[in-house]
């Protein structure tokens, strides 16, 4: 069974002849009317408006008939005027109920083109044959009912315009037409003729039109309805940029990587779509309950006319009023608008952060994430490790050791050689220069200047080359059972110092553990790096569930014995070695930094490699789950309260007169129910309070979001 991504309701596929495709994707509708709300939400609020424009001055001029003029006199004008209602206002439930009739589905529109049609055909009849049937008629009461449930139509579409994802609307906001650059001449030209490759000019104050690269210029970007990143990120040559990001201070060539449905945002908004309509075990119980919902409210709506009208001897009339009554009270849509409702603004809010939900039960298994297992390297450290200490053997200084390490690693392109020379320049030290530099992988670096060869090698490398690192041999022992690396340089044969490398453990770390025990959840430490290494990150942040020398096998095991202990895993990684893990888990996180791999394994995207959007992505999923369930309990609870009266439970206390007033009072509470359930789905914008009590998001981590674009 598909769901109708309009008001919720199971639509089957086999039968269903209302489709739509979209970007690949193909939508099921249980009426024409759901499907023009989808398709064309605009021209369909002003469709409702134009019948809303008709149906409420009638409904009221015939409700000044009634009271003020008996017989022909009110019944004539109010037959023509309540046609008028019946059969322009109202067509689009007829329209509805003849649909789920050919594909034998319950619908809302069912239950409502009954009602009122009972209710009209029975006044119509009073006046046509006069003398044959008690003479009340209730024009009034099936006019009243249409202007009351498209007036709730109208207010269901506008909240649920408001609660339709920010990055999704951004979508509309990429320029239709773009600046390509070709043989030096600028030209505008159509988006849709941009491909892959095409260098691309975006002014000051212009959105990027496509997923690219920097290829000319610098500039900030403001990325906040992309990322969640609140401040502009600075952006030169060689460095991402995303469609629907806005270009703030400088004219920049681009060079497109990805374009329409291949850009970022597009791919988030698939997400998002898929998210609304996920089965989740939730959605399937709404589901369940809707599917049978109609069949059995015309059941007991028949069943309570015919049983007022045998057993409590009521006339035809009210014996009418009960079944009208009745079958517009219910409201299937609450069951079905319930899920989608919470999903399409929880999963929208959280993604305005950067937190995306992949799969069908991501967000309801992030909901029930009792312990958080960690990857070390590139999850709680930084990928970009950073020299630790630097020894220098005498007769050498720490700024020789620096020159020829810098000179070395000048030319190389590689995160170790980015942490040497960023520290000789915070020690002011001009790296020597060398005639020829060549990489030896795994090994080393080796330059030549004149004669003279220098390297800086691995520890173990030196080793085997026969260096001595005698001189070094007590600060090595040191650095390594702390768990940092080193290499060691050696000029002309003489050994000069040593250099130590460290994976500084990220500055958000600690408080992203905070949050998540805040909320009752434990935190543990996998990794294949060996005890010291391990226990170096996991001890200052109080981590004591610490698993080292783990192979990607080894993190699955761990996973599977804390399932088997019953604990709902959450696993955080981002590498090669982590997708086995973050499959096996309950929960599979991946942060925006990591290998497409590792993104392609995990439920929950991070966009930004910010460790605190962990706690922050479980605590969206947690208040979209209690949200859903609130709404399945407002359903639930306003179907079991106001059914029994519609049917008659007030009748021996009030008597049958009660149904003069009921069917109006029905009407409007059927109009507010789904209505109530998307204004309370509506809640989840407000942001949850952080784990000190305060409103607000996370203070997100500065950095761009470089590597996520290919990241679903």
């Amino acid at each position: 069974m598909a769901t109708d991504p309009v008001c919720g309701m199971a639509v089957d596929e086999a039968t269903s002849v209302l489709r739509l495709v979209r970007e690949n994707r193909t939508y099921y509708f249980c009426s024409p009317a759901c499907l023009a709300a989808f398709s064309a939400p605009e021209e369909e609020r002003e469709r409702v408006v134009q019948r809303l424009l008709l149906a409420w001055p009638l409904a009221v001029l015939i409700v000044v008939l009634s009271v003020l003029f008996r017989g022909l006199a009110a019944n004539a004008p109010s037959l023509v005027f309540a046609s008028a209602v019946q059969f322009y206002a109202g067509w689009p439930f007829y329209e509805g109920a003849w649909t789920a009739l050919r594909g034998r589905q319950g619908n809302m529109d069912l239950l409502i083109a009954s009602g009122t049609s009972a209710a009209y055909l029975y006044s119509v009849a009073v006046v046509l044959v006069p003398g044959r049937l008690p003479s009340t008629t209730f024009f009034d009461a099936s006019s009243l009912i249409i202007a009351l449930i498209l007036t709730g139509n109208f207010l269901e579409q506008l909240t649920r315009t408001r609660a339709s994802s920010a990055l999704r609307r951004l979508a509309e906001l990429v320029p239709t037409e773009v600046r390509r650059l070709a043989d030096g001449v600028e030209r505008v030209v159509p988006l849709t003729e941009v491909r892959p490759g095409d260098l691309l000019r975006v002014l000051p104050g212009s959105r990027f039109p496509v997923d690219g690269r920097i290829a000319d210029g610098r500039t900030s970007v403001d990325e906040a309805i992309l990322t969640g990143e609140p401040l502009p990120v600075a952006r030169g040559i060689g460095e991402p940029v995303l469609a629907g990001a806005r270009n703030l201070d400088g004219a920049v060539t681009v060079a497109a990587t990805g374009i329409g449905p291949d850009t970022f945002v597009a791919q988030v908004g698939q997400l998002l779509g898929e998210a609304e309509l996920a089965r989740v075990p939730l959605r399937r119980t709404a589901d369940r309950l809707a599917a049978g919902f109609t069949p059995a409210v015309l059941a007991v709506a028949l069943g309570a006319g015919v049983g007022w009208g045998v057993l409590g001897h009521a006339s035809l009339p009210d014996a009418i009023l009960v079944f009208v009554t009745v079958a517009i009270t219910a409201c299937p849509c609450a069951f079905g608008l319930a899920t989608p409702a919470a999903l399409a603004v929880g999963t929208g809010r959280a993604a305005e952060e950067g937190i995306l939900f992949r799969g069908g039960d991501a967000i309801e298994r992030a909901a029930t994430v009792d312990l958080v297992l960690c990857d070390k390297t590139g999850t709680l450290t930084s990928p970009r490790p950073e020299v630790g200490s630097v020894r220098p053997v005498p007769p050498f200084s720490e700024a020789d050791v620096l020159a020829l390490a810098a000179g070395l690693e000048a030319s190389v392109n590689h995160p170790l050689a980015d942490a040497v020379l960023a520290r000789a320049r915070d020690a002011r030290v001009l790296p020597r220069r060398f005639d020829e530099v060549t990489l030896d992988p795994g090994r080393g670096v080796r330059g030549r200047s004149g004669t003279q060869r220098t390297e800086l090698l691995r520890r173990d490398a030196a080793g085997g080359a026969g260096v001595s690192l005698a001189p070094l041999g007590g600060w090595i022992a040191t650095v390594e059972s702390a768990g940092d690396s080193c290499s060691v340089v050696v000029d002309g044969g003489r050994l000069v110092g040593g250099l130590s490398f460290r994976s500084p453990v990220v500055p958000e770390a600690k408080a992203a553990i905070a949050a998540l025990r805040s909320e009752g959840i434990d935190v543990g430490l996998v990794t294949g790096d060996h005890e010291a290494a391990a226990h170096r990150v996991a001890d200052p942040l109080g981590i004591r569930l610490v698993h080292a020398g783990a192979t990607p096998q080894g993190k699955v095991e761990v996973v599977q014995r804390y399932r088997a202990e019953g604990r709902r895993v959450a696993f955080v990684g981002d590498g090669v070695n982590d997708a086995p893990a973050l499959v096996e888990a309950d929960l599979g996180v991946a942060l925006g930094s990591g290998t497409d791999v590792a993104r392609e394994a995990g439920q929950v995207l991070l966009v930004r490699s910010d460790l605190r959007a962990v706690p922050r992505a479980i605590a969206w999923a947690r208040r979209t789950v209690r949200r859903v369930r609130q709404n399945l309990v407002w359903a639930v609870g306003y179907n079991v309260v106001l059914l029994p009266i519609a049917a008659g439970v007030l009748v021996p206390w009030f008597g049958l007169r009660i149904y003069r007033w009921l069917p109006i009072l029905g009407a409007i509470a059927m109009a507010l129910s789904s209505t109530t359930v998307v204004l309370g789905s509506l809640l989840l914008r407000l942001p949850p309070p952080t784990p000190d009590g305060s409103e607000g998001p996370a203070a997100p981590a500065s950095g761009g979001i470089a590597g996520a674009r290919k990241s679903f």
